[in-house]
């Protein structure tokens, strides 16, 4: 809340879509730990600094070595 005089004024939150993708250390199938501690720290980061979260984008499973193909 922010206070401007006597009243007190909502904070808007900020909303923001996160995005996590495949570590080319980690090939497993389904979601992956990288995938997963990414989620974590991404979630952690934005909830500490007052952000929505609207939306989550995950490659797990592309890379940049088998995406070239894909049409």
């Amino acid at each position: 809340m922010v206070c401007e005089g006597k009243e007190a004024v909502p904070m808007e939150k900020t909303q923001a879509a996160i995005y996590c993708r495949l570590s080319q250390d980690d090939g497993s199938l389904g979601d992956s730990g990288s995938i997963q501690t990414q989620k974590a720290l991404l979630t952690q980061y934005c909830q500490e600094h007052h952000m929505e979260i609207v939306d989550c984008y995950c490659d797990d499973g592309w890379s940049g070595t088998n995406f070239a193909g894909v049409r």
